[in-house]
């Protein structure tokens, strides 16, 4: 059928006016195929509007529909019929009225509600902007900082949407308990509203601890310890501010001296967050971000320290950033500042934690008779033989391919022992489709960009800064770094019905050093392989290029990635999956000089991996447990070879363990 007329049956003036301005968005349409769910959406539809309009006491059961197509040939002729309010009078009898337009006369606040507290008299009564404010004890609150969370307002028309808008910025407070917001007609009035809106506290101390035994293949065993404390309104507007520890203890796999104690490895750290319901600014910013997208500042600072893990380090963060949400899809970040410092403790260290490149650097030492055919030691003799073949110092000249290797070793080793210093701002735009938990048929698009030492290079005359002898600009004697970072993300599914989706995510990252870096932060590359990314490839394991890496873990400045996965159910809760996954890491514009490494143009591109498999999901409910089997499809490390399923068995193959889906 095929809707043909469509007819309004009002028994309300001002029904008939509102409906009047909404109609244009109508699900019914003339010529449209008839389908009876469009009905329910109009009649959801229709009560929204009105209900957002003014009408205070309108639902969707005023909302009826009469549908004709009896020997109209095919064609359906709607009526909307929507009656009169039915009121209920204390005899027992029921009388109807036109709809009238509510407005909101008073909202009174009630600061400190508790049951026990019905009847008392208020201690503190406070008026502002035309709210009044009511505290059984004495104010707590600063009256801003409540009311810019309250979307009703005082002389206004009532719309529903404010109190969903009001019930939402409550809870993101996380200071009360869930708000209770009445509405109570005014007597002698039908047409004014009182509200109410009573906040009940939660506890202004919070204290949590949590504690974990952990496995690695750094540490046997290992034990954390995470206490906090969480302090709710502590500037009276509403903010919360958490102290965080942490503190750790293990026993490392590999230890240097039989002497030392068993638990060898410690780390101590704290971290300080403050978050703000409001844009923390010295200007106005009302106008460009208004309260309805949910604003709010984080300002964080943190500082940990480990020793016997590996090189050692101690690093220091700070961030002040924004966050705000346009709409119900949309997020927004902003981190103005982001300061980053990474103190290494123990560099001589080096060559114990990185094996592979030790032995390698060892076996070309071997094969020049340069230690007597002894192993080098660390740190003296290993940089002792690095600097002498790069001076020239040894039979080897840079065309061999033993010199490139030990270049290479040694770039790796300065990138991974330097201090870093890392001052950045960056924006984050995230848009999410998903209408619910469980829904299987949307979209999210992740964007970010981050840019990184622009505002110490600039300033670096202003501030007397002093070059090193890489020509480098230092700030307390350590080079800053300098980049350009982007990422692009995006996920979609499709619900294909019966628990079957088909999943796809597609990833592209770049980091360029610039100005004063050669080279991008260790923290800030980009990784390839593990249980979330290619599955026929170890964490780490995957690139870059084509070159045929010694080091436990890749890294690169560009990332190319591609998945696509199907999945089914197979019987309950257990469901399987198949999936290809393509992608690899490059470096570009950076000081690596390894052809095999790095993406000059577009027939880079054959050296994308592809890898395929199988996996089983078990649904939990709360958490999905995932095993997945990933095959070496297309492998670039095959170089001028076939690269084509020369691994493609159970033997080399790939088994991932992981929590949740992969995208």
């Amino acid at each position: 059928y095929v809707t043909h007329t469509i007819s309004k049956k009002f028994d309300s003036q001002i029904v008939n006016s509102l409906y009047n301005k909404i109609e244009p968005n109508s699900l019914i349409k003339q010529n449209d195929q008839y389908k009876i769910s469009n009905l329910g959406l109009e009649r959801e539809r229709i009560s929204k509007e009105l209900r957002n309009s003014g009408l205070f006491y309108f639902n969707q059961d005023y909302i009826t529909f009469a549908v004709d197509t009896v020997e109209t040939n095919k064609k359906a002729n709607i009526d909307i019929i929507i009656k009169n309010r039915v009121i209920s009078t204390t005899h027992d009898t029921v009388i109807k009225q036109p709809f009238k337009i509510q407005k909101i006369k008073n909202v009174k606040i009630i600061t400190d509600y508790k049951f026990e507290h019905e009847g008392k008299p208020f201690q503190d009564t406070i008026h502002y902007n035309n709210y009044t404010l009511y505290s059984y004890n004495k104010m707590r609150f600063y009256p801003k900082a409540l009311t810019s969370a309250i979307f009703i307002t005082p002389d206004s028309t009532f719309k529903d949407i404010d109190r969903t808008l009001t019930y939402r910025h409550l809870n993101e407070l996380r200071t009360f308990k869930y708000p209770d917001i009445e509405y109570e007609t005014i007597t002698d009035s039908d047409d004014e509203l009182n509200t109410t809106i009573k906040l009940t506290p939660l506890k202004k101390f919070s204290l949590s601890f949590s504690a974990e035994a952990l496995q690695s293949n750094i540490q046997s065993v290992g034990f954390s310890f995470n206490p906090s404390l969480l302090i709710r309104n502590i500037f009276k507007g509403a903010e919360t501010f958490e102290i965080s520890a942490i503190g750790s203890l293990g026993s490392s796999k590999d230890k240097n001296n039989s002497d030392e104690p068993f638990l060898d490895i410690n780390e101590i750290g704290v971290d300080l967050k403050l978050n703000i319901p409001r844009l923390f600014s010295p200007f106005n910013t009302e106008r460009i971000i208004p309260k309805h997208m949910s604003p709010s500042t984080n300002i964080s600072l943190s500082t940990t320290s480990q020793t016997n893990i590996g090189l050692d380090k101690q690093t220091f963060s700070g961030t002040f950033a924004y966050n705000w949400n346009p709409n119900e899809k949309v997020t927004n970040r902003l981190d103005l500042f982001n300061v980053q410092y990474v103190r290494n403790l123990n560099v001589g260290n080096y060559f114990d934690v990185y094996q592979n490149s030790y032995n390698t650097l060892n076996n070309i030492s071997e094969s020049l008779n340069y230690n007597n055919g002894d192993l080098l030691t660390f740190p003296e003799q290993t940089d002792a033989f690095l600097n002498d073949v790069l001076n020239n110092n040894t039979s080897l000249n840079p065309e061999d391919t033993d010199y490139k290797a030990v270049s290479a070793i040694n770039e790796r080793k300065d990138r991974l022992t330097e201090n870093n210093l890392i001052f950045s701002s960056s924006f984050g735009f995230i848009m999410d489709g998903r209408k619910h938990l469980f829904d299987e048929n949307f979209s999210i698009f992740r964007f970010k960009l981050e840019l990184a030492g622009n505002l110490l290079a600039n300033t670096s005359s202003l501030l007397g800064l002093k070059k090193n002898t890489d020509d480098r600009y230092e700030v307390f004697n350590v080079p800053f770094s300098q980049y350009i970072k982007t990422e692009f993300d995006y996920i979609k599914h499709w619900d294909l019905g019966r628990k079957n989706v088909l999943a796809m995510r597609s990833f592209l990252g770049i980091a360029l050093p610039y100005g004063n870096s050669n080279n991008i932060p260790f923290s800030k590359s980009f990784f390839a392989g593990g249980s979330n990314d290619n599955r026929a490839w170890t964490a780490y394991s995957l690139g870059p290029g084509s070159s045929e890496s010694i080091n436990e873990f890749n890294e690169a400045n560009l990332k190319l990635a591609l998945s696509v996965e199907q999945r089914f159910n197979l019987f309950g809760n257990l469901n399987g999956a198949v999936f290809v996954d393509a992608g690899n890491i490059w470096n570009v514009l950076d000081d690596v000089e390894d052809e095999s490494a790095t993406f000059t143009n577009f027939n880079s591109l054959k050296d994308v991996a592809i890898g395929s498999g199988f996996g089983l999901r078990y649904d939990f409910s709360f958490f999905v447990f995932r095993f997945d089997i990933g095959f070496k499809t297309y492998d670039p490390f095959y170089k001028d070879q076939n690269r084509w399923f020369n691994d493609y068995n159970f033997s080399n193959a790939v088994y991932n363990i992981g929590i949740n889906y992969p995208f």
